[in-house]
C-alpha cells in the first residue's frame, strides 16, 4: 500500500515552478500550459510510444484477454439510450456538410472552437443550465496534470478533461484519502490537476489523418492514469 501515498514533488520541479512563475518572458521556462499545442504533441509522435506503454501495461490494440461481459453489457445500454438532441447544432444535417468543408484545411484552435463541444458537452456549463448531477464533477482545458504520478517522464496535457470536483466526497471519504492525495502540491495517482480527482474523461483535437495517432497516443497515456488510479483504489478496498 505504500507505493500509493501521495509523493512531494521533486526539488527541480518546484525550482521550475518559481522560475516559470517569476519569469514570464523567457521562452525557456513558459510552462506548457501556454505553449503553442505543437509542443505538447511533441514526444508522441513517435510510434514506439505505443510501444513504451505496453512495457507499463497499458495496450493500444486489441488484447487477448478482451473486454468483459459486463463492461460489453454495460456499454450496449449507454449506446441504446435516448439521448436528447440539441436545438442548434452544427451536426444538424442540413448545416452538417457545410460545417465540414468550413473546417477543411484549418487549424487546430478553429477545430476546437467550432466542433469540441457540439462532440464532447462542457460539464460545467450543463450543470450550470440545470444538470444538477453534474455539480459534482469539474473539468480543466488543456491544463498539464501536475498533481498525477507520471508514467514516464511526460505529464498528460489533454485538450480537454473531466473528473471529480473535492465536493463530491464526504468529510468521512476525503479523510480516507488523505494519506493518497496528501496536499495542494502533492503528487497522486488520484489526482491530475490540485482540484481534480479521479479523471474518467479526456479529449485531444488534431488535424489530418495523420495526427490522429498522435492523439490516440495522447488520450492513451492520459487514460491510463486515470484508469490506474480506480484500479488501485478497488485494490485499496478488497
Amino acid at each position: 500500500m505504500s507505493h500509493l501515498l501521495a509523493r512531494k514533488k521533486s526539488s527541480s520541479s518546484l525550482r521550475r515552478k518559481q522560475s516559470e512563475a517569476g519569469s514570464v518572458t523567457s521562452s525557456d521556462t513558459t510552462p506548457s500550459d501556454q505553449q503553442p499545442r505543437e509542443v505538447k504533441s511533441a514526444p508522441y509522435k513517435d510510434q514506439r510510444y505505443e510501444t513504451l506503454l505496453e512495457t507499463r501495461g497499458s495496450f493500444m490494440g486489441k488484447h487477448e484477454v478482451g473486454v468483459g461481459d459486463v463492461s460489453k453489457s454495460f456499454n450496449r445500454r449507454l449506446l441504446d439510450m435516448e439521448q436528447t438532441l440539441p436545438n442548434n447544432s452544427l451536426f444538424r444535417d442540413d448545416l452538417f456538410d457545410r460545417a465540414c468543408q468550413n473546417l477543411q484545411n484549418k487549424n487546430e484552435a478553429k477545430i476546437v472552437q467550432d466542433i469540441s463541444r457540439c462532440i464532447v458537452p462542457s460539464v460545467e456549463q450543463l450543470a450550470r443550465f440545470g444538470a444538477k448531477e453534474l455539480d459534482i464533477l469539474v473539468e480543466s482545458v488543456n491544463e498539464g496534470w501536475n498533481n498525477s504520478i507520471p508514467l514516464i517522464k511526460t505529464r498528460p496535457q489533454p485538450d480537454y478533461s473531466a473528473g471529480f470536483r473535492r465536493s463530491a466526497f464526504t468529510n468521512e471519504q476525503l479523510q480516507k484519502l488523505q494519506p493518497f492525495v496528501g496536499e495542494l502540491t502533492d503528487m497522486s495517482y488520484f489526482m491530475a490537476t490540485y482540484y481534480m480527482y479521479f479523471p474518467f474523461l479526456t479529449c485531444e483535437v488534431k488535424c489530418g489523418a495523420a495526427a490522429l495517432d498522435i492523439a490516440d497516443r495522447q488520450d492513451a497515456h492520459s487514460m491510463t492514469l486515470a484508469v490506474q488510479g480506480v484500479v488501485e483504489l478497488f485494490g485499496l478496498a478488497k
